[in-house]
């Protein structure tokens, strides 16, 4: 059967476990030599493109980028048959797509992997990133500790609190109305068995957290709602006051990109608990332990 990541929960705990093990070796096999890896972007990207197409020459493999316009998904082509076409060439499809859907109808038909490299709903690769970075920074151990979420109950969002309770972290999250993770996130979680806290403020969220990540308050496609959210948002911003609240020796994440002065101050991003950078660079080891998973 053709295993494919839409979300961190297409997963079992052992698979991630697995694939963070992968991740962290820095001299993996050319298990894809001779073959490709198709990349199609109906979005922009600045880390998931380099870092999937690195990933894949990391392996030995070819990448082959495809702009949304070059394959016009359900205007030139219908998802399915993008599918089943690259799938005759490649041994895997890596989308970032608009729609989370356009992905599930890719790989209900695709004979090859398909591994979504960002939807409105879902951001599986950057969690994967996330737990890599948090694993590094506590010596190797995740369960037992707590990350705090501020900020919107986006996709990143939704993904990393399914990727902690396959790990065995606490969450703690603190959005404003409107904004909250919705409820097939929640019974996602508590069907993984997950600890996630709801809080009813950022303090809230932040007191005793090991870790604080963030997101932007207006991400891509969100434009026409910009002022709205900045004014929803407001009170929300990561400060090095709110820093505070954490644990000693807390550090900061960020998916980025970044609004220094909105939903971080640059403080904080740019202060000595910011492992920013580290994550940024753990999106490449992510992608290349999703491949070593699926092909080694």
């Amino acid at each position: 059967m053709t295993r494919h990541l839409l979300d961190i929960d297409d997963l079992s705990a052992s698979e991630l476990a697995e694939i963070l093990d992968l991740a962290a070796d820095e001299h993996p096999p050319r298990l894809l030599a001779g073959r490709g890896v198709a990349l199609i972007f109906e979005r922009p990207s600045a880390r998931t493109r380099s870092s999937s197409e690195m990933a894949v020459v990391h392996l030995g493999g070819h990448p082959v980028y495809i702009q949304g316009d070059e394959v016009g998904i359900d205007t030139r082509e219908s998802a399915e048959d993008v599918a089943r076409t690259l799938s005759q060439y490649h041994c895997a499809i890596g989308a970032r797509a608009r729609h989370h859907r356009v992905l599930e109808r890719m790989a209900a038909v695709s004979g090859a992997p398909v591994l979504n490299l960002l939807s409105e709903r879902a951001h599986p690769l950057q969690a994967i990133a996330d737990l890599l970075t948090l694993r590094d920074h506590w010596g190797g151990a995740l369960p037992g500790h707590t990350v705090a979420w501020v900020g919107d109950g986006n996709n990143v969002a939704r993904s990393l609190a399914l990727a902690c309770a396959l790990a065995g972290v606490e969450m703690a999250v603190a959005s404003p109305p409107g904004y909250r993770l919705d409820a097939t996130t929640l019974d996602a979680v508590g069907a993984l068995g997950g600890r996630l806290q709801l809080a009813a403020s950022p303090a809230e969220a932040v007191a005793g957290a090991d870790a604080v990540c963030t997101d932007v308050w207006v991400s891509m496609g969100q434009e026409a709602e910009a002022a709205q959210r900045l004014d929803a948002f407001q009170g929300y911003q990561v400060d090095a006051r709110l820093m505070a609240g954490a644990a000693p020796g807390a550090c900061f994440l960020h998916c980025l990109p970044a609004h220094r002065g909105q939903e971080v101050a640059a403080e904080v991003i740019d202060g000595p608990a910011s492992l920013v950078w580290a994550q940024a660079a753990n999106r490449l080891r992510a992608m290349r332990g999703v491949l070593l998973w699926l092909f080694g």
